[in-house]
């Protein structure tokens, strides 16, 4: 019986990694920060879902925008506009983790946009920003070399 099991255990695993690779083929591209115009939380300080007619490909990811001067804005310096670490939960970050974030917890912060994985990670984060941001430049520095 355990030779049975054995069996079907190593085809359910060939079968799961078959699937795997055949998504990671065909699997759409990102989308950055969900969808959301990286530059409106700097020029509307406020969470804006951009238009797919305002698309831009920058960094492996399609970054969307509220308008065509957004997207020419992004164009010009993609660096100033794209969120720290990569769009990462800041929080995380600085505890050399990654989590996802949610493009509707930001903050700007001395001319850089961070993202927060919900309110509640938002509001510590609000509480012990410059020490975190300290410690999470160094972990992405380590891990990117940037």
């Amino acid at each position: 019986m355990s030779k049975l099991y054995t069996i079907i255990a190593l085809s359910a695993c060939a079968l799961l990694l078959g699937t795997v690779a055949f998504a990671d083929l065909y699997a759409p591209e990102d989308l950055a920060i969900e969808g959301y115009d990286p530059v409106a939380y700097f020029t509307e300080e406020e969470a804006r879902e951009g238009d797919p007619e305002h698309s831009y490909r920058w960094e492996g990811a399609e970054w969307r925008f509220v308008s065509a001067e957004n997207r020419r804005k992004f164009i010009a310096d993609p660096e100033a506009y794209a969120p720290a670490y990569g769009g990462w939960c800041a929080w995380a970050m600085a505890d050399g983790n990654y989590a996802d974030s949610d493009p509707k917890q930001w903050t700007i912060h001395e001319g850089r946009l961070f993202l927060n994985y919900s309110g509640f990670i938002k509001l510590r984060w609000l509480a012990s920003k410059e020490r975190r941001i300290e410690s999470a430049d160094e972990y992405w520095r380590k891990e990117t070399g940037n």
